[in-house]
């Protein structure tokens, strides 16, 4: 069994303080090699432990950190300006923010690990953040996982319904989250991909930072795609899909996949999952499907 440890870190975007969290199989130890680094990147709707880390009640195979942090990972997270225990700002936090976050929080993840080049994985509106993140600083980023993820929008249900509150995301910097809302994101797409207490859980570990989020992943989402172009993302690039994930369709993801210039590139549908896999009802199996391409070999003709 391995023996977890954590730490916690504050990144720095001018005056912004972004928080940071971290785990691994056993404390770091100066002198020894370090291990590789996974860096993931949260939603629009929950901070980084809460989404990588959670505290679910009668179970203890939720982490996301935890698995792989006993598969040899230095896995790291951040909280993006204006959630969790990051600052909370007059800004709408939207993906070009959410970018300049990641910059900002290699420089820590370098520093402590003496590392310049990682594996990241980033769901939903944090895979756009992660997607813009590699497009203008390709040399950081070794191989990337884009989950959930989204392109045009294009004929996506759940972006047609939200749109419908676009004038709000335009006008408000924030809107507000109760348990309602957190349960809702487990059921909107197919109910019965998750278990029922996992909003509960959810609600009990964000609430207590506010009931309020940023809006500026919403209305990128609902009015400024595409925010990313794929042809000049160039590093392996692994897109994962919910099969009753309405927030893109599938449609939209092959082509963003069809136009990645890296021919090192996975497409893969996960078949009884829905918007937030990490959190599924089969997230083993989604933990299976990272774990194969973070571990790929490298190529032995180059």
């Amino acid at each position: 069994m391995a023996d977890i440890w954590s730490g916690e870190y504050w990144a720095h975007k001018g005056d912004v303080r972004l928080f940071m969290y971290r785990k691994r199989d056993g404390a770091p130890v100066e002198g020894m090699p370090p291990k590789p680094v996974l860096f993931l990147v949260h939603g629009s709707s929950f901070s980084g432990p809460s989404a990588f880390d959670l505290t679910v009640p009668g179970r203890d195979d939720y982490s996301f950190m935890d698995h792989f942090a006993e598969l040899g990972f230095d896995v790291w997270t951040i909280d993006h300006e204006g959630y969790g225990r990051s600052d909370r700002t007059d800004s709408n936090s939207d993906i070009a923010s959410g970018a300049e976050d990641l910059r900002a929080g290699v420089d820590v993840v370098r520093l402590e690990t003496g590392l310049d080049r990682y594996a990241f994985y980033g769901q939903s509106s944090g895979a756009l953040r992660l997607a813009l993140f590699a497009q203008d600083h390709p040399s950081w980023i070794d191989r990337m996982i884009l989950d959930a993820f989204v392109w045009t929008g294009e004929g996506a249900p759940t972006l047609i319904k939200r749109r419908e509150n676009l004038d709000y995301y335009r006008t408000h910097n924030t809107r507000t989250v109760d348990t309602a809302f957190f349960d809702s994101i487990f059921t909107r797409d197919k109910p019965g991909t998750s278990e029922p207490m996992i909003g509960a859980a959810l609600a009990d570990a964000e609430l207590g930072y506010g009931d309020t989020v940023p809006t500026g992943t919403y209305l990128d989402m609902c009015a400024n795609l595409p925010v990313v172009d794929p042809t000049k993302i160039d590093c392996p690039v692994m897109i994962t899909r919910g099969e009753h994930d309405g927030v893109a369709t599938e449609e939209d993801l092959l082509a963003f996949f069809a136009a990645l210039p890296n021919n090192d590139k996975q497409f893969v549908v996960m078949a009884g999952m829905a918007h937030v896999a990490p959190l599924g009802l089969n997230r083993k199996r989604f933990f299976h499907i990272c774990e194969g391409f973070l571990s790929m070999p490298p190529r032995v003709d180059q």
